[in-house]
């Protein structure tokens, strides 16, 4: 694996990686998943969308504060994701994020997931998982993680209710996991790549 000096980030990331592993097991049984969480709601985000040249087209945009919190993960190499909706954000909605992380980890086998600093990613989140390390981002680096881009998909949209947004959200994440070459596709890293 070759890490050029332009990517300091990137270099200390896979320092941590390493150490967090845990010795007894083959790097061919440490699973890498990528983490993050997203807001949707009625102030969704607004981004550019195709029009005629020459044209100013509108994108409507909600006055209402209602919010769902989707918290996803993939692992590229295994070609899954897995995700949970929450009304909120704290550490017990991340715990029982990275509880099911843990459940789908087969046994014999390791997760190292990779996240922001986000307040609620405390050091002990996984502290109750025999299976489970974290390993957090750089400050400002959000081009390490690959989920980054997935959330995307519900921008310019308007919503009903809460169950609504909770309704968009499930179905844009399923939609997304359904096809395994496109979680591997777009969240796939080569310095995530463990050899051994």
């Amino acid at each position: 694996m070759r890490v050029t000096p332009a990517e300091p980030g990137v270099y200390r990331l896979l320092i941590k990686t390493i150490h967090k592993i845990p010795g007894h097991l083959p790097l061919d049984r440490v699973d890498i998943w990528f983490q993050d969480e997203a807001r949707f709601g009625q102030q969704n985000t607004t981004t550019r969308i195709w029009a005629r040249k020459g044209t100013r087209p509108r994108a409507v945009r909600q006055q209402q504060f209602n919010y769902a919190y989707l918290f996803g993960s993939v692992c590229p190499s295994r070609e899954i994701g897995r995700a949970i909706v929450m009304p909120w954000t704290s550490k017990e909605a991340m715990r029982l994020h990275l509880e099911q992380i843990s459940t789908v980890t087969e046994a014999e086998r390791h997760a190292v997931v990779i996240m922001d600093g986000a307040g609620w990613h405390t050091d002990d989140i996984a502290d109750e998982f025999n299976n489970i390390n974290i390993i957090k981002l750089p400050p400002y680096s959000p081009e390490l993680n690959s989920i980054e881009q997935v959330q995307h998909c519900l921008a310019n949209r308007v919503f009903k209710d809460y169950q609504d947004i909770v309704d968009s959200v499930c179905k844009a994440w399923n939609s997304f996991t359904e096809s395994a070459a496109r979680v591997t596709q777009m969240c796939s890293r080569d310095w995530a790549k463990l050899i051994s």
